[in-house]
């Protein structure tokens, strides 16, 4: 039964206190309508730290979730009319949880979420307990593998009483040797007296010592027996403990660490990750190391009494050998496993760059390594030599792909974190050796890893272990524009790797869910809001070059269509247009871009559609099909001088990152007073105005000179103080930049040419058409100057 079920059952007064817990930051309503799914995520509510500022991305993706989550439900009460109340609750609180929550403090509401679970969980305990019952409630609040740390304990009681167990045997063996030792001096004193003269007097000596010769071999037999019953009661003791070990340990280092190592590769891609789960984790495997130790010196104690006092049963097999050869395989694969790469190296790695890295051992403390520190040694290695370590567990002396410079480091153990650990802080990749290529592979194709090695020991040099981990695969380049075609390579592999593979193997198509997964991740860890459904089908009809299909869930795109053919018509693959859209956002339109004021994912043809029935002024901001990482004002232009149709919609050639280093895209936008409404109708005030750069009040320097105002200017488009008309049939006088077949021109905006500097002075713009404020620039030549634009009145 789900705890909300519980909650409901609870009397009367404690219904209230229940109650009471929910107001409106977190609607009962909200609580109600959605507790399977908010149960459902109740590990991850638990793992979040409110107070962890690392933990924000991670709570802004839940929150989304479960905003999405109140706004399907909504949607799914909307054809019954018994519901309008509750559909109305339920996007009240979706629309405050996105206003209050999601973009500003996620971690607030997920502080709050966890406070009235905990306090729900509380009072359901407290009356389930008053009621005697067992409150088998998901602990997963609490605790979120509640599962493991019950049979980390179940494990801990049975090697308790193995121990007392094997006190009590070292007791009876303690005590079959006294007896053994008073029999054997009965039959040395029986023996001297049968070699005495037969008197009366030794012949009731003898008999004597023959009636206590048979009780005390009658005892030892059944001490024998006791002994040899403990023993195996006591080894299969042993060999079920071992068994839940087993169990146990593949589940935490197999399923636990698997998944933390799954999910920090995803983070390469932008996937929220809870890199505080490796604390946990590590928690759970000084407890194996512990009780694993534990077991083993018991077995070895075993086997030294069965040295001491070397009884067997008849036919029997001896299990300490094998449970012995277990217990230390356990031990053996769990530390070697545990030696993780804790912060990766850097997957795009550019020779003669310095980068770092952080290995930790997670049982080192537990199992004191750091009484002997341990060197750990970096190298680089092929794809091939990475198969080739994988298959054989070792590598030949001297084989590497590269140099590192500071590619040694001594393990130190942190008292306040109880962490074993070396951060590489100054490593450098100066030399790199690559394989030879085939077909259309380039060298930023190539995969390469990173390869940690140490040795330590463990119980006093009784033990010693050989351990090295791999990194994520990294890509070598030399140069920055070699770095698009990296991340691809880079990207695929995070999203793709399957578990256990052949290193470094991807498949080579992939359905499009997945990829559109990818790069809304990418997206979003980039620029801080990820893609809407009608970004991502943008984005496939442009990766499959088919912009007419409407449903590409079916769908396989290539690793050639993503990131090696070039667009139609273009001379960049889709992951070159989609990394140089990335950028440019990232850089310079992401705050923008969070609020929804760059539509960005349209085509020239639905943007034209889509303005030519907005009022003049209207404009959207979309990225360039034709050029990388550009960026066009489209916009919707009626000249009311003219009889007839005359409106038209026109577009800007595309600004650049260049172009927004030196006007930033609202001063920009700001500067073309022809531009009034962001589409479909909020003023550009209302969406740009607090981006804006503030004018300062213009004064003298110390030097003299007076600080210049730069202004965007469109050429053609007016004349500062001048009344000319313009011309009827402007020529063109520049080669388009983001049209295809049978588009209209674009309007220059290059930087070079719609950059003037001047001093500010508002009374230099007259008003023209309707009142509109024409900006003031100064005289240059003409790109394009569109026909039947606009005439000065």
């Amino acid at each position: 039964m789900s705890l909300w079920n519980r909650a409901q059952q609870l009397p009367p007064d404690a219904l209230r206190q229940v109650q009471n817990v929910y107001g409106e930051q977190f609607p009962i309503e909200v609580r109600h309508y959605l507790a399977g799914w908010i149960e459902d995520k109740m590990q991850q509510w638990n793992e979040i730290d409110p107070d962890n500022a690392g933990h924000s991305q991670f709570a802004h993706s839940l929150v989304s979730q479960l905003v999405q989550e109140m706004e399907t439900k909504a949607l799914s009460y909307s054809s019954n009319e018994d519901l309008f109340l509750v559909r109305i609750r339920l996007d009240e609180a979706a629309n405050l949880f996105k206003t209050r929550y999601l973009n500003s403090n996620p971690l607030a509401l997920v502080s709050i979420i966890r406070e009235c679970l905990k306090t729900e969980l509380h009072l359901v305990q407290q009356h389930e307990n008053m009621l005697g019952g067992v409150a088998h409630v998901a602990n997963m609040v609490v605790e979120p593998c509640a599962e493991i740390v019950s049979e980390l304990e179940i494990l801990l009681r049975r090697t308790r009483e193995t121990a007392d167990e094997l006190r009590h045997l070292e007791q009876e063996q303690e005590s079959f040797a006294l007896q053994y030792h008073d029999c054997a001096k009965i039959n040395a004193h029986l023996s001297h007296i049968q070699g005495q003269e037969r008197t009366a007097q030794n012949r009731e000596v003898e008999q004597n010592l023959r009636r206590r010769k048979e009780i005390g071999e009658q005892q030892l037999a059944q001490k024998v027996s006791g002994l040899l019953q403990r023993r195996m009661d006591l080894a299969e003791k042993h060999k079920g403990t071992i068994d839940r070990l087993n169990s146990l340990q593949q589940r935490i280092l197999d399923e636990e660490l698997i998944n933390w190592k799954r999910e920090q590769q995803m983070a390469g891609n932008g996937k929220p990750f809870n890199q505080n789960k490796l604390d946990q984790i590590q928690e759970w495997c000084e407890a194996l190391a512990e009780i694993i130790w534990l077991n083993r010196h018991q077995i070895k104690e075993c086997e030294r009494h069965q040295t001491k006092i070397p009884i067997t049963p008849p036919g029997g097999v001896d299990m300490l050998p094998t449970l012995n050869s277990h217990i230390t395989r356990l031990l053996s694969s769990l530390v070697t496993s545990t030696f993780i790469i804790e912060k990766q190296p850097p997957q795009v790695m550019k020779t003669n760059t310095r980068f770092t890295a952080t290995v930790r051992l997670l049982v080192g403390g537990k199992l004191n390594v750091n009484m002997t520190p341990p060197q750990v040694r970096v190298s680089i290695i092929s794809e091939a030599q990475a198969n080739a370590l994988l298959k054989n567990d070792q590598m030949n002396k001297g084989e590497q792909s590269g140099e590192i410079l500071n590619n040694t480091g001594t393990m130190e153990y942190h008292q306040g974190t109880r962490q074993l650990s070396v951060s590489f802080r100054n490593m450098q990749l100066r030399k790199i050796k690559r394989a030879e290529k085939k077909g259309t592979e380039s060298v930023m194709d190539e995969k390469f890893s990173l390869l940690f090695q140490s040795q330590f020991s463990v119980g006093g040099g009784e033990l010693v272990f050989q351990v090295w981990t791999l990194s994520l695969p990294v890509v070598v380049i030399v140069h920055g524009n070699q770095e698009p075609h990296a991340w691809a390579t880079v990207s695929w592999d995070n999203a793709f790797a399957e578990q256990g593979r052949i290193p470094f193997t991807v498949p080579e198509k992939v359905p499009w869910p997945q990829i559109a997964d990818m790069l809304d991740s990418k997206f979003k860890s980039a620029t801080g809001r990820g893609l809407t459904d009608d970004n991502l089908k943008f984005l496939a009809g442009k990766a499959f070059r088919s912009p007419q299909v409407q449903d590409f869930n079916n769908m396989y795109l290539s690793w050639s269509q993503f990131c090696k053919e070039p667009l139609s018509e273009r001379n960049f693959t889709f992951w070159e247009w989609f990394f140089a859209v990335m950028k440019v956002t990232r850089e310079h339109l992401r705050q923008p871009w969070n609020d929804g004021s760059i539509m960005g994912f349209v085509g020239r043809r639905q943007a034209e559609d889509m303005l030519k029935n907005s009022i003049s002024g209207t404009f959207l901001l979309r990225f360039s099909d034709s050029e990388l990482g550009g960026v066009t004002i489209a916009w919707m232009y009626e000249d009311t001088t003219k009889a007839g149709d005359q409106r038209d919609v026109f577009m800007l050639q595309p600004f650049t990152s260049k172009a927004f280093a030196i006007r930033p895209l609202a001063d920009v936008i700001a500067d073309l007073k022809y531009l009034l409404f962001l589409y479909p109708n909020i003023p550009k005030e209302q969406a740009f105005g607090k981006y804006y750069t503030p004018m300062a009040e213009q004064q003298p320097s110390v030097n003299g000179y007076v600080k210049p105002h730069l202004i965007t200017h469109v050429p053609g488009w007016s004349g500062a103080g001048s009344m000319d008309s313009y011309p009827n049939t402007p020529q063109p006088m520049c080669q388009m930049h983001d049209g295809g077949m049978g588009d209209p021109p674009s309007v220059s905006s290059n930087p070079s040419d719609c950059v003037s500097t001047m001093p500010y002075n508002d009374t230099d713009y007259p008003d023209i058409l309707d009142n509109l404020p024409e900006p003031d620039f100064t005289d240059i030549n003409l790109d394009f100057l569109p026909p039947n634009f606009m005439k000065l009145q």
